[in-house]
């Protein structure tokens, strides 16, 4: 039986709590997790809700407010043992969380709570509890055209509210009925796609769109065209719920394909787009709903 996700991720977290002030890269942590970058970066991030180069980033800001608070050590060297490089990039971060200088923060008096590190053994996710029970197959998915529209966010929790602000602008708008050229004519089949990924920000595109057979006579403002390479897939579906439920089973789903189906399966996430895929089943007249969401996978070396 192959460790646990959970306890892989758990003992880097760990290692970031005892090495807080030196450097931490995505690939140094994913050493200590024994996993791929990438799949390591979308481990963490289903696990703890955020990538990990942003737990790094707000624990250094809990540790270090804390130390301004309860102890007289120089600002320039709580910065140094936090792991900020200079006086100034400290202060920079310091005030973008806590509005506030660090300097104003220890006059103010402000006296925060000693916030502790992540634990995600607490939060141990079965895919046969509540009704879930994963359903997948293996795909090689050929490459495909898709025409739609595109945002630039990024997996720091802005995409947590501007995805789902995107969708709802794309469909009280119909934009769908100015995308040419559908693969899907009859029923439309929408895609929502993550690609563009730059672990070293955070920051990723997202694409709302359809499969087309060609990119000619485009036309429209926002429009774009992309084509994706060939690929394999693991498809995972989600289960039936109502629709007032449909978000949470979506989210439930990811986090068990992460946390439960990925140890096991001999795959790794393969760092190219992921999406999710809307059909005639996802048609909120339904009396129950579900979708399609497809992971690229790559066999563990």
């Amino acid at each position: 039986m192959k460790q646990d996700y959970l306890v892989q991720i758990q003992q880097t977290i760990d290692y970031i709590e005892a090495h807080i002030g030196e450097e931490l890269s995505l690939s140094r942590l994913a050493q200590v997790a024994k996993l791929s970058d990438f799949h390591f970066h979308r481990v963490f991030q289903s696990m703890a809700g955020e990538t990990v180069m942003e737990y790094v980033r707000k624990r250094r800001l809990a540790i270090s407010a804390y130390q301004v608070a309860y102890s007289d050590a120089k600002l320039i060297d709580i910065a140094l043992d936090t792991g900020f490089q200079n006086h100034e990039t400290f202060t920079r971060a310091f005030k973008r969380i806590f509005e506030m200088t660090p300097g104003d923060y220890r006059k103010r008096g402000i006296k925060p709570y000693a916030y502790s590190k992540l634990n995600v053994l607490q939060r141990k996710y079965n895919p046969y509890l509540g009704g879930i029970r994963m359903e997948y197959k293996i795909i090689t998915k050929p490459a495909f055209k898709v025409i739609g529209y595109e945002i630039h966010t990024r997996a720091n929790g802005d995409n947590h509210k501007e995805i789902p602000a995107f969708w709802q602008e794309y469909m009280q708008k119909g934009l769908s009925k100015n995308i040419p050229n559908r693969v899907h004519k009859d029923s439309p089949v929408e895609l929502g796609i993550c690609y563009n990924f730059d672990m070293g920000s955070d920051s990723f595109s997202y694409l709302i769109g359809m499969e087309a057979e060609s990119f000619d006579g485009v036309q429209g403002d926002g429009l774009v065209c992309c084509e994706f390479d060939t690929a394999e897939y693991a498809v995972f579906t989600t289960p039936k719920v109502p629709r007032e439920q449909f978000s949470s089973s979506i989210q439930s789903t990811w986090m068990t394909v992460f946390g439960e189906w990925f140890p096991h399966s001999g795959y790794e996430h393969a760092g190219k787009p992921e999406f999710e895929l809307y059909d005639e089943r996802s048609n909120h007249e339904l009396a129950e709903i579900q979708m399609d969401i497809y992971i690229p996978i790559k066999k563990k070396a």
